[in-house]
């Protein structure tokens, strides 16, 4: 089977990483890729906007399956386009990918299917926006209703800051995605990533996850896309799994297919454990990053066939295995992240540190000359396996001490809740 992969974050590398381990693998394509997909894919340089040229290239390339990894691709209907160009997609239909393109449509969605959210108020200008965060006080939480990259988030915990980010969002600070904006009240608890597959009808829940998005130590500074995560997550409990698949994600995906924009993919819940229960904080449709290097990580089944059955509606009555060691993966990002970071540093000792409990996934990397250099602002995961998520902590930070990056830093507390855990 030949197929493309879409994307050139750490998502795509461990996507990419995985599906390559299948026997029906013959060629595989990352489009555009990165420093570290190149090493067992071909690299394809090509505008993923232009949807007309990457169905083209899979034409040229008789490409048999096309699997979207980032959100923006989705969200402007790529799987629509190749779907209508005769070619099998992994991803949802532009339709069903305004659970992630707008927060607004989910909460209504939640509304609909009497999903437990927290509550919230919807607004298209600025004075009633700060008259609302005004009225509740804080702590707030505010976003941007489109597409920000994992920074259109506010947990504002001073009113001064809420009526910030307000301000932010209505003076075009996240462009088009500002333009609306969801106030919501604040949840307490702790957060975890849910995930599931869906082709539309069926569900298959995945591992759970718990992702860090403070920049610094002890959840502090700004949000950003992720600076690491671990699976699976112990607050958890198959109990509570089974809460989140029976009241939250079951009845969002039934209320899609009832709307006639039915959801095929991946499902990716956030969720806030609270005292009364799992609620949604927001729906993502596709994997997390850098959630999926942990669960690709700990998949011992076949990627490509998992993809493919979600793509063809062949869910009903699979089961993908997970194996029970646990997965933790350290991001390393370049200094200045996520608000100014730079490009072009090199990187040196990141080669040749992967081995069966350890793989370094890229994100934001190129090779010039045969060096490693940074070309984002998140650019490495380091991802470990261990017998428990003290073992790979351990092990994904002594291999991050290995690489020679001064122009890098990371968090050095990823899994702390887990570690806490397991010390009693």
């Amino acid at each position: 089977m030949r197929i493309l992969v879409i994307g050139s974050g750490g998502r795509e590398h461990a996507l990419a990483w995985a599906i390559a381990r299948s026997e029906r693998c013959d060629k595989l394509f990352v489009m555009p890729g990165n420093g570290g997909t190149a090493a067992f894919a071909e690299n394809v340089i090509c505008d993923i906007t232009d949807h007309q040229a990457v169905i083209d290239f899979a034409r040229r390339k008789a490409v048999d399956f096309v699997v979207i990894g980032p959100d923006a691709p989705a969200v402007a209907g790529l799987g629509d386009d190749v779907r209508a160009a005769g070619l099998l997609c992994f991803g949802p239909s532009r339709a069903a990918a305004q659970l992630e393109g707008s927060k607004a449509f989910t909460k209504a969605l939640c509304d609909e299917a009497g999903v437990p959210t927290a509550a919230y108020g919807r607004f298209e200008a600025e004075v009633p926006a700060l008259a609302f965060v005004r009225e509740r006080g804080a702590p707030i939480v505010i976003k941007a209703d489109g597409l920000a990259a994992g920074k259109g988030v506010t947990v504002a915990m001073t009113l001064a800051e809420a009526e910030d980010a307000v301000r932010d969002c209505f003076s075009g600070a996240f462009g088009a995605s500002g333009s609306r904006v969801v106030i919501e009240e604040y949840l307490e608890g702790e957060e975890a990533s849910i995930f599931a597959l869906s082709d539309g009808e069926n569900v298959v829940m995945l591992p759970s996850a718990q992702d860090h998005k403070r920049v610094w130590d002890g959840d502090r500074g700004p949000n950003t896309g992720g600076m690491g995560a671990y699976s699976p997550a112990p607050v958890m409990t198959p109990e509570l799994t089974a809460r989140v698949e029976n009241e939250i994600i079951g009845p969002s995906i039934r209320r899609m297919a009832e709307r006639g924009t039915p959801f095929t993919g991946v499902l990716y819940a956030g969720i806030m454990v609270t005292s009364s229960g799992p609620k949604l904080i927001e729906y993502n449709v596709r994997f997390g990053d850098p959630e999926c290097q942990v669960l690709m990580l700990r998949l011992k089944s076949d990627a490509l066939e998992m993809l493919e059955r979600t793509a063809r509606g062949q869910l009903a009555g699979y089961r993908p295995e997970f194996g029970d060691d646990a997965a933790l993966t350290v991001v390393l990002a370049t200094r200045g992240y996520p608000v100014d970071p730079g490009r072009g540093s090199e990187i040196v000792g990141a080669d040749g540190l992967d081995g069966p409990d350890l793989m370094v996934f890229h994100a934001g990397t190129m090779r010039v000359g045969g060096r490693l250099l940074a070309n984002g602002g998140r650019v490495l995961n380091v991802t470990a396996l261990g017998a428990t998520v003290t073992e790979a902590q351990a092990r994904a930070y002594a291999a991050v001490d290995r690489i020679d990056w001064p122009e890098g830093f990371c968090r050095r507390d990823i899994g702390w809740r887990a570690v806490e855990r397991e010390r009693g």
